[in-house]
This record gives structure tokens, C-alpha cells and sequence, in this order.
């Protein structure tokens, strides 16, 4: 079977096109597409080292926060409270984390890594940087730094309108 002459000149007509040229001119339907390819790249990357990324993610917040309430941990991650108890039974039965007694109010609990979780948060870290170097190769570094910067903007605009 030969190739079509717009196949075999690097041309997408609409009948060769792979979507549909008209969502293609929407940027959350782009969006959503392209975060699905980030995503797959990071959840990959993530469970060669058997978590997943809500546990990862938990375990970057831990170490850029510094130990916090439970509840506080979920809502700055924007998970369920009842969620989140279930990432960190996973995480604390592997001794990334810690679970204790907040010593100002009883009633909670206080997350914290440990020292092998924030050995093993450094090393997703880096995992994690090499499947968004993979995943943006396409993008020269200024590129990827105004993508980012702009994604960054809608994501604080969303931010300030759910405040």
C-alpha cells in the first residue's frame, strides 16, 4: 500500500488530519491532551519506584514545607482529607513518613518525612525532572521556561478565583 501524496510530502490535509482541526484551535482541549502525555511520563516514572503520584507528590510537599498538619497537607495538595490518610498509610508503612501527635492541639496529627523519604523524594525528584526533559525536548529552554511561566499564571488566576 503507498502512501498518500499528502503523507508522503509532510502535508495534513483535514481528511489526513489526525484530530479534529477545529478542537486543535481550542487550548484546553490542547491542554488536555498534552497533560495526558506529561502525566503518563511522570506516573511512569514515578511507579518504576512503586508509588504513585499522589505519594509523590505528598512527599515534595513534605519536603518543601517542612513537617504540617494532616489537613493542612491535604489542602495544599488539593486532595480528599479521607484521601489522603490512605497515600499516607502507604508512604508510613514504607518509613517515608511519620505520623505524630501535634504537641499544640492533640486532635491532629502531624506529617513528616524521614530521612529515607527525603533520600527517596530527592532521588523522584530527579526522576521526575528527566520525564519533563523527555516529555518538553521539543521546547528550546527559553520555550519551556515561558510555557511553564504561563501555565504557572493560569494555574494562579484559578487560585485567586476559588479564594
Amino acid at each position: 500500500m503507498s502512501e498518500t501524496p499528502e503523507a508522503a510530502s509532510g502535508v495534513t490535509t483535514q481528511d489526513s488530519a489526525p484530530r479534529p482541526p477545529s478542537l486543535l484551535a481550542l487550548p484546553s482541549y490542547l491542554a488536555g491532551h498534552v497533560a495526558r502525555i506529561g502525566h503518563d511520563a511522570l506516573v511512569e516514572a514515578v511507579g518504576r519506584h512503586g508509588l504513585r503520584l499522589p505519594h509523590f507528590a505528598t512527599l515534595t510537599a513534605l519536603s518543601d514545607f517542612g513537617p504540617l498538619p494532616q489537613h493542612v497537607l491535604a489542602d495544599r495538595l488539593g486532595f480528599q482529607r479521607s484521601h489522603l490518610g490512605g497515600y499516607l498509610d502507604t508512604i508510613e508503612e514504607r518509613a517515608l513518613v511519620r505520623r505524630t501527635r501535634d504537641r499544640s492541639d492533640r486532635r491532629r496529627q502531624l506529617v513528616e518525612l524521614t530521612d529515607e523519604g527525603s533520600r527517596l523524594q530527592r532521588r523522584l525528584w530527579q526522576v521526575a525532572q528527566e520525564s519533563q526533559d523527555s516529555f518538553l525536548g521539543c521546547f528550546t529552554p527559553e520555550e519551556r521556561d515561558t510555557l511553564t511561566t504561563l501555565l504557572r499564571r493560569l494555574l494562579d488566576a484559578d487560585d485567586r478565583a476559588r479564594a
